[in-house]
């Protein structure tokens, strides 16, 4: 598999800006360890602690933030597709926002933290609606669906989710979610069972722990200047019920994503196939990667015993941002795992 590799779905695909992420890439790498270095008597703990950033954290936030924001940028880059059906489902003491798109067995997407569907989804919903009938959401706070007095929480999201599904008659389905939304898509398995089929995951973990050291230390950083006149702003601006609640939705996402967690145990229990994807340069622990392959029943002979159900896939030279982005590569696993039959 080689990051050059073209298209073969007949449709522009975030391939095309592989030189973008790959040209990125080594700037970020030098830069981060020249901080790093700077940052070496510390300990993680005292980074995060800090409560009067040095002038070598300040850059070392705003070149992690820039890397995702170039990244992120490139979505824009696609127009909106129009869903069959679009509106608010009243569950839990929200208006959630939802799109449906194309027809067939059901596929739910859940976005990655900060984001929405177009951000995440839009160009992968064009190639997976033409055999599946797709249900993207948007989470508390996020896109179109206003925020509540309630904490941000990944048990809350997929409740909210559950309750999506039942609003639209839906008795199970696949999930795939990216970062925040595998989280999601994990609690969901975790909580409503029955409603789950398989899991595509991409991205994320289900321990705390799995984040490298240098990405937890980051999360308490970020702060909504650090977003201004980013895509991810400009999606707010353009999007959200109430655009005079940016600074408390930022500050809200922080001290949730900088919330220690871990639901190793409970993800044990689910017996659903997952597809775990992960980049090799991911914010992600390629052997924490490897750890939930092997809880999900995978890491064996498959000569010996047979294939698992569930499939673990590392893509070479692609960070976590970048994940999302490889469409060919994404569209060539994500429906042959899907319509396998389960041994």
């Amino acid at each position: 598999m080689k990051g050059n590799q073209s298209n073969n779905f007949g449709m522009t695909s975030f391939d095309a800006f592989t030189p973008l992420i790959d040209a990125i890439t080594p700037f970020y790498r030098a830069i981060l360890k020249v901080c790093l270095l700077h940052q070496v008597l510390l300990t993680i703990k005292n980074l995060c602690m800090v409560t009067k950033a040095s002038n070598s954290q300040r850059i070392f936030k705003r070149i992690f933030v820039l890397a995702v924001i170039s990244c992120l940028a490139a979505t824009r880059s696609f127009s909106q597709n129009k869903p069959l059906q679009s509106g608010y489902a009243p569950v839990n003491g929200l208006k959630m926002y939802y799109e449906v798109y194309g027809d067939g067995k059901p596929l739910v997407l859940l976005h990655g933290a900060f984001m929405n569907i177009d951000m995440s989804f839009a160009h992968l919903i064009p190639e997976l609606s033409k055999t599946r009938k797709i249900i993207a959401v948007e989470f508390q706070g996020h896109g179109r669906t206003a925020d509540i007095d309630r904490p941000f929480s990944a048990e809350n999201f997929a409740d909210d989710v559950a309750a999506v599904l039942k609003f639209l008659n839906i008795d199970s389905a696949d999930v795939l979610g990216y970062s925040l939304g595998g989280e999601v898509a994990a609690q969901l398995a975790i909580r409503q069972p029955q409603m789950v089929r398989k899991l595509v995951i991409l991205s994320s973990a289900f321990n705390f722990e799995g984040w490298s050291p240098e990405t937890r230390a980051v999360f308490p950083m970020i702060t909504p200047e650090i977003f201004a006149k980013t895509p991810i702003k400009t999606e707010y601006d353009r999007l959200a019920p109430d655009t005079a609640h940016w600074s408390q939705f930022i500050k809200k996402m922080v001290r949730f994503v900088s919330t220690p967690f871990d639901f190793t145990d409970k993800a044990r229990s689910i017996k659903k196939p997952m597809l775990l994807i992960f980049g090799d340069s991911d914010g992600i622990l390629p052997e924490y990667a490897a750890e939930m392959f092997r809880s999900a029943g995978g890491v064996r002979n498959g000569d010996m015993t047979g294939l698992p159900n569930s499939q673990l896939a590392i893509f070479p030279g692609t960070s976590h941002t970048a994940v999302i982005m490889r469409t060919g590569w994404l569209l060539s696993m994500i429906p042959p795992f899907l319509e396998a039959p389960v041994r």
